[in-house]
């Protein structure tokens, strides 16, 4: 490889790096925003901890969530919790 080859492989190296670096830090920053509106939340009245769940069942399609809820329903029945 030449030193030319080189020169141009390091700098690409480095511009990937640098990159990758950025979006960490903006993952820090989204993380610690993230942080902020569920404080905030909480320091509203709101259950956090429902909420969570809540934006995880957001992102899944309905289907699976009747199937799970049909299921937990059969289990809850059969514990005599229903």
């Amino acid at each position: 490889m030449t030193d030319a080859a080189y020169a141009v492989t390091a700098d690409e190296l480095r511009q990937f790096i640098e990159r990758y670096e950025s979006l960490e830090a903006e993952k820090r920053d989204i993380a610690e925003q993230m942080k902020e509106v569920m404080a905030e939340a909480k320091g509203r009245g709101y259950d956090t901890r429902v909420m969570r769940k809540v934006i995880a069942l957001r992102r899944r399609k309905p289907d699976e969530i009747a199937e799970e809820e049909a299921v937990l329903d059969m289990y809850k029945a059969a514990l005599g919790m229903a």
